[in-house]
């Protein structure tokens, strides 16, 4: 069974009952398997979760995996846009395969709500990125809450390891641009590949200048295989990792060598932590409540779906009174008021979108952990005012 068949066979429909008469289709492109699997699966489980009526519309969610590859989200993108006739896509997972479909779906005219940081950047004249939403906070924001952590940890260099693609080079650009104002050198820059097996040669060079810090760019389980050899090979420094690693699987993956260790993660991890009024805290807890006692511990990625789902469902009956679903009047609308979401609520994270940032995400949507028993802990985060 070759990649392409492998993301079809891994369609599903969610209210299938409505599935003839649907009004709204919603597609989702998510990486249920392959490296990032542990993100994709929360981020399923999460859409399963979703409205099956909007604004008096029955919605349907054609759901399908790319295995983490760039080549089938591309193939599963197009498929969704030309045989299920998609009103606005959900995904992909991960930057490389986001990156990879913007094209698709801004040809198309189909907005499209991602679920990795980054691609939503957008400048003057960019008809293409025009199409594209985030529903992470951007990496500007992740780099702000490390740097502002480290400053306060006295750490003056920092060695860099990073995954080698998309989102390990956003993640280190945005590090990079604020790390040399904070006064913070950076000794040296590393690259492993997602499925390497060994980040050895990376972490001995990483290592060598003896830096106060070692910031760890990476997504999914793959991000564990560089901070274990860090601890193995007697590292005693601190170790940052970004936000693409936090969830359960990451925890029990790297295990023992995770302790003491810091992580950049939106406030739903610890949301509990948080003290009373925090920005959109009880929505987070509302997330939980919900989620948990159908999937388990609770997951930052499945957070990311659910409030892509929140955007698309404020933004549907404002859609509706310039067109019907299923056209391409409908889907320019629905990408317009996506843009002008203000103040929408979701788990851990308020919205603001504009026509200058398509993440719309500000600094409380970001908090830095730190991981004590194999548990997360609230460490910092932007002082509530």
């Amino acid at each position: 069974m070759n990649k392409f068949i492998v993301g079809i066979s891994m369609l599903s429909v969610v209210g299938a009952a409505g599935v003839a008469s649907a009004d709204l289709t919603i597609g989702v492109n998510l990486s249920s398997t392959g490296p990032a699997a542990s993100l994709g699966i929360a981020e399923k489980n999460a859409v399963t979760l979703g409205p099956k009526i909007i604004a008096g519309q029955k919605v349907r969610y054609v759901i399908y995996d790319d295995t983490t590859d760039t080549t089938t989200a591309v193939q599963n993108v197009k498929r969704l846009i030309s045989e299920e006739k998609i009103d606005i896509l959900v995904g992909p997972t991960t930057s490389p395969t986001t990156q990879a479909v913007i094209e698709a779906a801004a040809s198309s005219g189909t907005p499209m709500i991602s679920l990795s940081p980054g691609p939503a950047a957008i400048t003057a004249g960019d008809a293409k990125r025009k199409w594209v939403f985030s529903a992470p906070a951007n990496d500007g924001i992740y780099a702000a809450a490390l740097l502002r952590h480290m400053v306060k940890k006295g750490v003056k260099t920092v060695a860099v390891i990073a995954v080698d693609d998309a989102y390990g080079e956003n993640c280190t650009n945005a590090y990079k641009n604020l790390a040399a104002q904070k006064g913070i050198k950076t000794l040296t820059i590393e690259k492993y590949k997602r499925a390497d097996t060994s980040a050895t040669a990376q972490v001995l060079r990483a290592m060598k200048g003896n830096p106060d810090a070692v910031y760890i760019a990476s997504s999914g389980t793959p991000a564990a295989l560089p901070h274990v050899a860090l601890i193995e090979r007697g590292y005693k420094g601190k170790i940052y990792q970004s936000g693409g690693a936090a969830n359960a699987e990451f925890l029990r993956v790297g295990g023992k060598a995770l302790e003491g260790s810091f992580m950049l993660a939106p406030p739903i991890l610890v949301a509990e932590q948080f003290p009373d009024g925090y920005p959109a805290k009880k929505e987070a807890l509302e997330f939980v409540k919900v989620y948990e006692p159908k999937f388990g511990p609770r997951s930052m990625f499945a957070a990311l779906s659910w409030n892509a789902l929140k955007v698309v469902e404020s933004a549907v009956p404002k859609a509706l009174k310039s067109g019907h679903p299923g056209t391409e009047k409908f889907r320019a609308a629905l990408r317009d008021a996506i843009e002008g979401t203000k103040g929408l609520k979701g788990a851990g994270t308020v919205f603001n979108f504009s026509p200058t940032d398509h993440t719309g995400i500000n600094e409380y949507g970001m908090s830095l952990m730190k991981v004590e028993n194999g548990k997360w802990k609230l460490e910092d985060h932007a002082e509530f005012k």
